[in-house]
């Protein structure tokens, strides 16, 4: 994680499970809030806090674009870029703490 940098990501709930896609600068911080339900909104309402894919970028509008490509992919397209680093779906929120 590094300074300046800013994070897609994808949460789900269980392997090929609800998803999540969001962006943010601080990933640790915004991955923690949604795991201990300090987002109101749909990942606390579904219990969506498995940290699944992000990458890196560095500028925001990057990241928001990339965002909001992968948001009106289809599903199949969404599942192969988790799967194509992270086949089992694990959660990798230790991974980046």
């Amino acid at each position: 994680m590094k300074k300046g940098s800013y994070y897609v990501y994808i949460l789900a709930n269980k392997k090929h499970g609800t998803l999540y896609i969001g962006t943010t600068n601080n990933l640790v911080r915004r991955i923690y809030e949604h795991k201990n339900n300090l987002v109101d909104g749909f990942t606390k309402k579904y219990s969506i806090h498995n940290l699944v894919y992000w990458e890196e970028f560095t500028d925001p509008d990057s990241a928001i674009l990339k965002e909001k490509q992968i948001k009106k992919w289809q599903r199949a397209w969404k599942a192969r870029i988790i799967e194509k680093n992270n086949p089992k779906w694990l959660d990798l929120y230790n991974d980046i703490i």
